[in-house]
């Protein structure tokens, strides 16, 4: 690994936040199509999800996500409960920055897709019970939509709209299925 990434990698632990933002930036970027060095920090992401700082745990779901597509052991399908985990984050922005970039997991291929639309089903149905419930679904068919519009399964579509008529809400039911009229 380039001693410039991984003092990027280094520099996720910052307490600057400027410092912190740049490596997260650069990182995204340099995790934007598939790297070769995945496995030099995969470890290292799976031990930020739990961190105590915040931060630490957005940044190191997003890069996980990004790291899917870099994963030719499929390491992603025995952690993916953990990186899904972090979408309960008791700091609400933290679970949605993770919720936000799990579709990347779906894209990554056809196991990693069943993991990822068996555990947003999952999340959906439970998350019944949180605070910002609405706003957590709305997320996940966001996010089954983003996977549908790369991978083009009638199966998401199908699961996504499922899910939908369970809302009890009419009101959100019909913003729900507003995502998938596009």
């Amino acid at each position: 690994m380039e001693k410039t990434l991984r003092t990027q990698i280094d520099n996720i632990h910052s307490e600057e936040g400027d410092v912190q933002n740049q490596a997260f930036t650069y990182i995204l970027n340099a995790t934007d199509k598939p790297v070769d060095w995945a496995y030099e920090v995969w470890d290292e992401m799976i031990d930020g999800l739990t961190h105590k700082d915040n931060h630490v745990r957005a940044i190191s779901a997003q890069v996980l996500s990004n790291l899917s597509k870099s994963d030719p052991k499929n390491r992603m399908l025995k952690d993916f409960d953990r990186l899904l985990a972090v979408t309960k984050d008791e700091r609400f922005v933290t679970a949605r920055h993770c919720m936000q970039s799990l579709w990347k997991v779906g894209v990554a291929g056809k196991k990693q897709q069943k993991i990822y639309i068996d555990g947003l089903e999952r999340r959906f149905k439970e998350c019944i019970i949180e605070r910002n419930c609405t706003l957590i679904r709305y997320d996940i068919l966001q996010s089954m939509r983003n996977v549908y519009d790369v991978v083009k399964d009638e199966k998401i579509r199908a699961k996504a709209l499922e899910l939908i008529e369970t809302e009890e809400d009419l009101k959100y039911r019909k913003k729900y299925a507003s995502l998938w009229k596009k």
